[in-house]
């Protein structure tokens, strides 16, 4: 689930609170930050594929994986309590058009939930980026079981599913092993899953829609589990999709790998986003700027801040232990969004355009990167090392 990106200029956001340009150094103390989606408040701060600095790309070949769809299970978990089932969001206009809400799921009382989980509100507090050895052991176990839930949820893509059912088979696949989805009420967000179809970029809202052919639908799937939140997405072919989406969804994926094999120990975060950029602009693609990679551990998002585009001042520098996302957004056309509907969360592109998404959470190693959401991933490596 990605975070949001803010202008690195000095402003004043709306609701009043300053930004400054040394927010995403990391030798100044983390200032205040809030973020339009999540209205969050940073507070002041204080198997896995293992790539090595030594890196050369081999030719890349294949497209991104396209799943052979399995049947919806037979019997989904069903909902209790929360709110009255109803149309979900407003449209605004143009698009894919929204269905129906349904209630928010129940969570059993035997599973630990995060902080936010009953009141919906997220207090920040000033955790470590370089994460101790057992927290790390946590997030290996946390991020396998995202990715596992991942391939397993879009292997239920196809059409004539709506993504509501989706979101229910994805809230029972983290309760079976003993989590709690991370996105269920993270400020208020309804759902235990992100379903971004088409030109929707990001935080798409489960609902009775059904996918048609030749959507492409981008599941974003985190767990939080033993403590700690293991983070993923993909993006998924429905049925017949045209060789343009196809192009995209494969370059996406390309992308999300360059930046992951662009972390080094000793290098700036830009790094990353400098690689991302670059490939997507070979290839004519924007690449989204309002939404961001994060960092990741005990709490969903924490002040760490992977641009997926280069800007010199995202200088924080890369140390062994820190865990974040590394997750571009990559667009058809512009790299510009609006808010599409009525419900402060699904972002979607300013001209329409289809996007696509690729994610992982990835740790910072003494010599490169460890992807801790690799394992049983449906992008487990990137496409010309397979």
């Amino acid at each position: 689930m990605t975070d949001t990106s803010i202008d690195l200029r000095p402003h004043e956001h709306p609701n009043g609170l300053r930004l400054q340009d040394q927010y995403l150094r990391g030798d100044v103390a983390g200032t205040v930050r809030t973020s339009r989606l999540f209205r969050t408040r940073y507070p002041r701060a204080a198997t896995t594929a293992k790539l090595g600095p030594e890196r050369s790309r081999s030719a890349a070949t294949n497209l991104a994986p396209v799943l052979q769809h399995a049947q919806p299970p037979a019997v989904l978990p069903q909902g209790a309590g929360g709110r009255t089932p109803r149309r979900s969001q407003k449209p605004r206009g143009g698009g894919v058009p929204p269905g129906l809400g349904s209630p928010r799921l129940d969570v059993p009382a035997h599973i630990v939930r995060p902080p936010y989980a009953e009141t919906g509100q997220v207090n920040r507090w000033a955790e470590s980026r370089v994460k101790r050895p057992e927290i790390i052991e946590r997030m290996r176990a946390a991020g396998a079981a995202a990715a596992e839930i991942l391939r397993l949820a879009g292997e239920m893509v196809a059409p004539g599913v709506s993504t509501d059912e989706i979101d229910r088979y994805v809230h029972q696949l983290c309760i079976d092993r003993g989590g709690y989805p991370s996105p269920l009420n993270y400020n208020g967000y309804p759902k235990s899953l992100c379903t971004s179809v088409n030109e929707v970029i990001c935080h798409g809202i489960p609902d009775s829609r059904q996918l048609q052919d030749g959507d492409i639908v981008n599941l974003d799937v985190t767990i939080y589990l033993d403590g700690v939140h293991g983070d993923t997405n993909a993006t998924f072919f429905v049925g017949d999709v045209d060789p343009g989406s196809r192009h995209l969804v494969q370059v996406t994926e390309e992308c999300t790998w360059d930046g992951i094999e662009a972390v080094v120990p000793g290098r700036p975060l830009s790094d990353i986003g400098r690689a991302i950029e670059a490939h997507a602009r070979k290839h004519k693609y924007g690449v989204v700027k309002a939404f961001i990679g994060h960092g990741i551990g005990e709490q969903f998002h924490t002040d760490v801040q992977v641009l997926h585009y280069y800007d010199p001042r995202a200088n924080m520098i890369m140390r062994p232990g820190m865990t974040f996302t590394i997750e571009p957004m990559i667009t058809m056309g512009t790299w510009q969004h609006k808010m599409a509907f009525d419900d402060d969360w699904t972002a979607v592109t300013a001209d329409g355009k289809r996007t696509a998404q690729f994610e992982h959470t990835c740790l910072v190693t003494d010599d490169g990167v460890e992807v801790l959401t690799a394992p049983g991933a449906v992008s487990p490596c990137a496409p010309w090392r397979r």
